[in-house]
């Protein structure tokens, strides 16, 4: 595939910039899911990206389902089920991505575009950025799932019961971010972010993830015991041995992804 809405590029050492180029909004198009998709899972194979920064273009994250593409196109047998699937894939594959992801939210991210930001593993929003579902303005439903893994279970109700969009000093309020800065010290602030992930050992980078996406649902005591051993197959790397070399040797370590 030679991505055309998504663009990706390597912007520092080990660092990974992602962006959705698809304007004016960055709108949710099947082309834009499926490039979403193959990205994430590039960057799971390549070496030379440790951590990601995700944004959009322009001045939306990503507005959601093109509801011009649904209003002009006429629907076949199996249409709905086969973008139903091209949507899920294109959010999983951001979870799955070997490599840890930070989402920049710059703008809008509503709907699908809240799913593609509450996929990712680290949220950071400008004042301007937003997380939104307008579904229930446009006769859809959608992303309800991914917006109860960052709001409670009342805000989570009303924004898809009326549509209410949560800016970024409430999104910061509420611990759904981590960070919520003027809008022009967003990308600074994210690959600072990203800067301090990518100097660590991408073995125990990539295992601590996996091990996350997997005791998110898991009970306290197989979560624990999936944790540890996560931790003795990580104790088998060189990285994390030269990891134990370096502390003791109060050096930095030199880590080789092995």
């Amino acid at each position: 595939m030679k991505p055309e809405v998504v663009k990706l590029e390597v912007v520092e050492d080990y660092i990974g910039l992602v962006q959705l180029a698809n304007p004016p909004v960055n709108a949710h198009s099947q082309q834009l899911l499926a490039e979403v998709a193959w990205t994430f899972d590039t960057i799971s194979d390549r070496d030379d990206i440790r951590a990601v920064v995700f944004t959009g273009e322009g001045k939306c994250f990503c507005a959601g389902a093109d509801i011009k593409e649904r209003v002009g196109t006429e629907r076949k047998d199996g249409d709905h089920w086969q973008n139903s699937r091209r949507a899920r894939e294109a959010y999983h594959s951001i979870m799955e991505c070997q490599k840890p992801v930070i989402a920049a939210i710059n703008g809008p991210a509503l709907g699908g575009g809240l799913a593609l930001a509450a996929s990712c593993d680290i949220l950071l929003a400008s004042e301007k950025g937003c997380l939104g579902l307008p579904e229930i303005n446009v006769g859809l439903l959608g992303g309800g799932r991914h917006t109860k893994r960052l709001f409670s279970h009342s805000r989570q109700r009303r924004m898809m019961l009326t549509g209410l969009r949560v800016f970024g000093p409430e999104l910061y309020r509420l611990g759904v971010v981590e960070e919520c800065t003027a809008p022009e010290d967003l990308m600074e602030a994210a690959m600072a972010i990203a800067r301090e992930i990518a100097a660590k050992s991408p073995v125990a980078t990539k295992l601590a993830k996996h091990a996350l996406n997997q005791i998110e649902e898991m009970t306290l005591r197989d979560g624990y015991r999936f944790e540890q051993t996560m931790t003795g197959q990580l104790g088998q790397s060189e990285d994390s041995k030269e990891a134990m070399r370096a502390f003791v040797e109060k050096r930095e370590p030199v880590f080789k992804g092995r």
